[in-house]
């Protein structure tokens, strides 16, 4: 018994040399932030599809192979392809003749209004409850306001998002249910500012398809507080974008190889497409970056892990999740031995802990560990949802986790404008990708 816990207190006393090891070669060293201010400033935008994307691509082969990876390849999938176009317009029909301009952005995915736009009554509903109760008396050929703010009370702000979030991936499609000309969807934001925040809508075949727009928050506020003195108010909106048929595209897969049991792979990964309307820096580059900086971390250090170990690029995350199915896919034809899977695609600020999706044991093994990384800022350690990614490996039984950055500002920029290389801290990223990696070293050395 006594040799036992010896031995565990070496192995512990090991694992904390290995840890510090990586975290000063990291703070010291680290790349992450110069990958990521080339991937914002010197590329931009990445929405699937794009010329962008394509270019993201070839980038972080390139930073992959620079890293020091063992292999860098191409993984083919199709993904969604849609284009915004021109900037939207917006206005409300104010009294005397007058018009107030709105911040607006298309949902992403959806269709256009007709070329000379769409104009009529806005009725606002604060529910989907409320939307049902209206029906086709209450919302035939209105623009259908949907006003669901995230509920302050939630510390864990992702709670809030998922709740709220409701409106804008099902309510244009249900509206559209009852006559509705179009939507205007309350930004997912958890501040009041002028900028609207994009994200995916989703349409229901059976029902007709019309367009669909985020408005800021601010606007959101001012048009809730308009509707109550002019409730017959008039909106006028146009929208440009267009759905075109899946085109080609690829993750980007980086790997070093294991010692001992190659076969079994540690994936680690973040989405490279983001939204068009800005960076992509927290959502989801930092990701990406950080994943990077694995691999790059653990070369230098000529840390030789028993798993092989794969940082995966996944693209097409933001408006059709087909990188993270094509990535599963490849994996249950192959019958690859995906023991662990690890996403960052939840901002590049202060670690706190991980989600935890897996099984009792595995997160009793995973919580043993808890002690190695508070001196790293995680303390947290939770049953719960790993990302949208990884979460397609799940059926074939993988163990997965997500790192839950602090999210009390995630957003603030979420799928909008803002989202950009200046709003994201060095050290709070490079923070990130240390825990990230004592992660990922402890299960290619331990197992689940």
């Amino acid at each position: 018994m006594a040799l036992c816990c010896y031995a565990s207190a070496s192995a512990q006393q090991q694992d904390e040399k290995i840890i510090k090891s990586i975290s000063d070669e990291i703070l010291m060293n680290g790349t992450a932030y110069d990958n990521l201010r080339y991937l914002c400033k010197k590329i931009g935008p990445r929405l699937s599809g794009s010329a962008n994307a394509a270019n993201a691509i070839a980038a972080t082969v390139k930073m992959l192979k620079q890293a020091g990876a063992d292999t860098v390849y191409l993984q083919p999938c199709m993904v969604t392809h849609w284009e915004r176009g021109s900037k939207e317009v917006a206005f409300a029909y104010l009294p005397g003749n007058q018009k107030r301009h709105l911040n607006i952005c298309a949902l992403g995915n959806t269709v256009a209004t007709a070329l000379a736009g769409v104009k009529a009554q806005v009725v606002e509903v604060k529910s989907m409850e409320a939307l049902h109760e209206l029906g086709i008396a209450g919302l035939k050929n209105k623009i259908v306001f949907i006003n669901i703010p995230m509920d302050p009370r939630y510390i864990e702000t992702f709670i809030a998002y998922s709740e709220s979030g409701i409106g804008r991936r099902s309510g244009p499609a249900q509206a559209a249910k009852y006559g509705a000309k179009a939507v205007i969807v309350r930004s997912l934001a958890s501040n009041i500012d002028q900028f609207p925040h994009t994200g995916a809508t989703q349409y229901n075949d059976s029902f007709p398809k019309i367009a669909a727009v985020a408005v800021s928050t601010a606007d959101a506020e001012w048009l809730s507080a308009q509707l109550v003195k002019y409730p017959a108010t008039e909106i006028f909106l146009k929208t440009n974008c267009k759905l075109f048929a899946d085109k080609p595209s690829f993750n980007v897969i980086g790997e070093m190889w294991g010692t001992e049991m190659p076969e079994q792979i540690v994936s680690v990964g973040g989405h490279l497409d983001s939204w068009d309307l800005a960076e992509g820096a927290q959502d989801d580059g930092a990701g990406c970056v950080q994943s990077i900086e694995i691999i790059r971390c653990f070369k230098k250090l000529n840390l030789r892990p028993k798993r092989t170990i794969r940082a995966v690029l996944f693209m097409n995350e933001e408006n059709g999740s087909k990188g993270g199915i094509a990535y599963a896919h490849h994996a249950e034809i192959t019958k690859e031995q995906h023991i662990f899977a690890l996403e960052s695609d939840a901002g590049g600020f202060t670690p706190r802990g991980f989600s935890l999706q897996m099984n009792e044991s595995q997160v009793a093994k995973v919580k043993s560990w808890a002690p190695l990384f508070y001196k790293y800022g995680v303390y947290h350690f939770v049953e719960g949802h790993a990302g949208s990614d990884v979460g397609h490996l799940r059926k074939l039984g993988t163990a997965l986790a997500g790192l839950m950055p602090d999210s009390q500002r995630y957003f603030d920029l979420h799928h909008a404008a803002n989202d950009v290389f200046e709003a994201v801290s060095k050290r709070e990223l490079l923070l990130g990708a240390i825990n990230m990696a004592a992660m990922v070293w402890l299960v290619s050395e331990y197992g689940l």
